[in-house]
């Protein structure tokens, strides 16, 4: 069984929230970490897309209106990990991390492979 986990959690969001409930009933205590308020800085984010095994464009989230503002669907991916850090809306959640490895938890089953 996993020893820690760690959540970068958006509570309003259902997926989130799901996962989240996955992990606690899975009998581990996750660090929580509500990355609206705490945003990774851009070097984070490349550790935990390069640990998923995932591209910033696969984790960015194209429906926020900042990302047609910004006009992302053009950008490259230095430009996309910018934006993300500095419009934490704009990261795909949750991202969950343990021992066993990173996942973007879309669908909320994925942590499964982590847990």
């Amino acid at each position: 069984m996993t020893r820690a986990a760690t959540i970068y959690h958006n509570p309003r969001c259902n997926t989130s929230r799901t996962v989240l409930k996955m992990i606690e009933d899975a009998g581990v205590v996750p660090q929580v970490v509500k990355y609206l308020e705490t945003p990774p800085t851009e070097d984070e984010l490349r550790t935990l897309l390069a640990d998923a095994g995932l591209e910033p464009r696969q984790a960015v989230r194209t429906r926020e209106s900042i990302y047609k503002e910004l006009e992302l669907a053009v950008a490259d991916d230095e430009t996309l990990i910018a934006a993300m850090a500095a419009h934490p809306i704009l990261i795909e959640r949750p991202i969950v991390v343990t021992d066993k490895g990173t996942v973007l938890a879309r669908p909320a089953d994925r942590v499964l492979a982590v847990l």
